[in-house]
């Protein structure tokens, strides 16, 4: 029931638009072009969210899934008299990782200009601290792919502090099953949604209870999913990504249900329905606790909404830097939501 290759399909197509928290509108529009063919409704929430409802049997009670289409980026902080570029980061990130990383530039009246993204003392042959100089907003810069040498030069090309920047994705699929790019930080989970709601459609699947999803576009900045949520709703479950490192039990080939982030611990009912869901389902999964972390169902909480809250997802190697996860995972996620979906209340 669950296609891979429609989920990976997904996810390529939504990494390679860029939308950085703020520059989300394309993204949105991707989905919402989606829904119009699945015949979904939705509405667009004046912060440029999505939210779709697929109706269940019992619609006084609501559960909601959000995964957030926002990525990373930056947006140019102030314009160098070399022409180059500063930036201002958007999300959290360090910027090692996207030292090197080639960039476009997206201009108010429309315009895209690519870059690269470089230390100012790159070269070894001109600085002797190329490898030592500190990796931050004063010495990292965009090399802008236009004959500029001057602030006036980059000006007149219609770059102005306050341009989004985003970065380039470099998104690959591997004959051994690994989807590797940037930005699968959410938009592995927007992707396995959309295939979610396919497969509900396409099957005729009735579900016991209306699902309400929200595309949000500013988790990545701290309040993307703590609107728009029905009075009805019951049970909201964040899907995001896995936490991957030392110390963690989550890995590349299985669903991660989470205990707690850095904002405290989920609901521990609604964790263990989760639980016994892939356990009966035969769903490879982790248990585990994220220590730097918060999503958009904790940010409902914090909110005040009156919900049990939940977060799941794939796991996601390397997080908020060169992304990686592995098709295994994607369809224990999948399949999790699946069944979630059409079982009874936690």
């Amino acid at each position: 029931m669950i296609n891979e290759q429609e989920i990976l399909q997904n996810i390529k197509d939504l990494v390679s638009i860029p939308s950085p928290s703020g520059y989300t509108e394309r993204a949105i529009s991707y989905v919402s072009d989606f829904l119009k063919k699945e015949n979904v409704p939705y509405y667009i929430n004046h912060k440029g969210g999505l939210i779709a409802t697929i109706k269940g049997k019992d619609d006084s009670k609501h559960r909601l899934l959000t995964a957030h289409v926002d990525t990373l980026g930056a947006m140019v902080k102030e314009i160098k008299g070399s022409g180059r570029l500063k930036l201002a980061m958007i999300g959290g990130f360090r910027w090692n990782a996207v030292e090197g990383e080639y960039c476009s530039i997206h201009t108010v009246d429309g315009k895209i200009y690519t870059g690269t993204i470089l230390m100012h003392q790159t070269s070894v042959h001109v600085y002797k601290d190329a490898g030592d100089a500190k990796r931050d907003e004063v010495n990292i810069e965009v090399r802008i792919d236009q004959p500029v040498k001057t602030k006036e030069d980059t000006e007149k090309l219609g770059i102005s502090v306050g341009d989004f920047v985003s970065f380039e994705p470099r998104v690959e699929i591997t004959e051994s099953g690994f989807i590797k790019s940037r930005h699968l930080d959410d938009k592995a989970s927007v992707g396995i949604l959309m295939h979610l709601i396919k497969v509900i459609k396409d099957q005729s699947i009735e579900l016991p209870y209306t699902v309400n999803f929200l595309i949000s576009n500013n988790e990545e900045i701290g309040y993307g999913g703590n609107s728009n949520i029905s009075k009805e709703t019951v049970e909201y479950i964040a899907v995001d990504m896995g936490a991957i490192g030392d110390g963690q039990a989550t890995d590349e080939y299985t669903v991660s249900i989470c205990a707690k982030d850095s904002s405290g611990p989920y609901h521990y009912g609604l964790r263990k329905h989760l639980v016994q869901l892939a356990e009966e389902h035969s769903v490879n999964y982790r248990v585990d606790i994220y220590p730097f972390y918060g999503s958009d169902a904790s940010a409902a909480i914090k909110a005040g909404y009156d919900i049990k809250h939940g977060l799941v997802g794939a796991g996601i190697d390397a997080s908020h830097a060169y992304e990686r996860t592995h098709v295994q995972s994607l369809r224990h996620t999948a399949t999790l939501l699946l069944h979630y979906m059409q079982s009874e209340l936690a």
